[in-house]
């Protein structure tokens, strides 16, 4: 008797999912806008001392963990949307290559094919890349947490004998 080969039918369905959650960007919806409160009630002197309210940033390990589940969640939940889709795309590659070699080489093992052995290796080297993927994605939605309040005014410039670095800070 032939054995029945499963079709990859919830590994399609799942990539579609996938794919339906990460179209569009998480929506940030605030209760209050309390920057104009937030001014009107601090005195002159202090309004400079203020500082930014950091509460709706994402916290380093909830972000980390969020991409670990499925990379590009913590990318898009810190703002860093296309680093997101570029993540969960390759996730999507590495993911049906690794079952379609799996496919192929267990289609090889029936017909008793000589390649076998290169097949696997082949099967190994995708689930490697999508290993890989899970583990960069969450650390680097790890590192972009911590980064999210930092200044974006970083500028990089050629400066005669070498790189000069700038970063402007506030006078205190």
């Amino acid at each position: 008797m032939r054995a029945v080969r499963r079709s990859g039918g919830w590994a399609v369905a799942s990539l579609v999912g996938v794919a339906i959650l990460t179209a569009c960007p998480p929506v940030r919806l605030s209760a209050q806008d309390t920057t104009a409160a937030r001014r009107d009630s601090v005195p002159a002197l202090r309004r400079d001392s203020v500082r930014a309210d950091t509460s709706h940033l994402m916290r380093p390990i909830s972000a980390m963990w969020r991409s670990m589940v499925l990379p590009g969640w913590g990318q898009a939940a810190t703002g860093r949307h296309t680093v997101g889709a570029i993540l969960v795309t390759w996730e999507g590659v590495t993911a049906m290559m690794t079952l379609k070699a799996q496919q192929e080489a267990n289609y090889m093992k029936e017909t008793g094919s000589s390649n076998l052995k290169a097949k696997r290796q082949e099967v190994q080297d995708w689930l490697v890349l999508w290993v890989f993927n899970h583990l960069f994605a969450g650390a680097d939605a790890f590192v972009a947490a911590h980064l999210q309040d930092f200044p974006k005014d970083l500028q990089l410039r050629a400066v005669p004998g070498g790189v000069g670095l700038s970063l402007p800070l506030p006078r205190p």
